[in-house]
């Protein structure tokens, strides 16, 4: 069964958007070491609004980048995030680590989102000014 969301005042289902993003990239730090495996696209309006609703967790190697965006909140949601906030060029702008349910970050300047499980920013030594790279293919092999 296809995952359903529930919009407007009569609390209509609406079936045709309540999917979430169907593409994916991968995430990768500007030296080629791989951040996000398997990152959803949320491009839409609906995308967005669906976001990680309904998910139990979020596995370490997926994520989810939100377009044009520079805030988030993670009401009804029922795990901590990372959400690393990236400006025009994909240089990280602010990270707000392990944001728990029913919390906001707003990032000045920012222009799109990248959500992660939490604690990956940490894992990963990600550091504000670094810049990334949204990649369309897999990721690199090491030689």
């Amino acid at each position: 069964m296809r995952p359903a969301l529930w919009v407007g005042s009569w609390g209509q289902l609406d079936r045709d958007r309540g999917d979430m993003a169907r593409s994916t990239i991968t995430v990768e730090r500007g030296y080629g070491e791989v951040l996000c495996e398997r990152c959803l696209v949320a491009a839409t309006f609906w995308t967005r609004l669906r976001g990680l609703l309904g998910r139990k967790q979020l596995p370490e190697s997926e994520g989810l980048l939100l377009g044009q965006t520079g805030s988030v909140h993670t009401l009804f949601m029922r795990f901590p995030i990372d959400a690393v906030f990236l400006d025009a060029e994909d240089a990280v702008v602010k990270i707000a680590p392990n944001l728990r349910p029913w919390r906001f970050a707003v990032a000045r300047g920012a222009e799109r989102t990248l959500e992660l499980a939490a604690g990956a920013c940490a894992e990963a030594g990600l550091v504000v000014g670094e810049r990334l790279v949204l990649a369309t293919e897999p990721p690199r092999e090491a030689a």
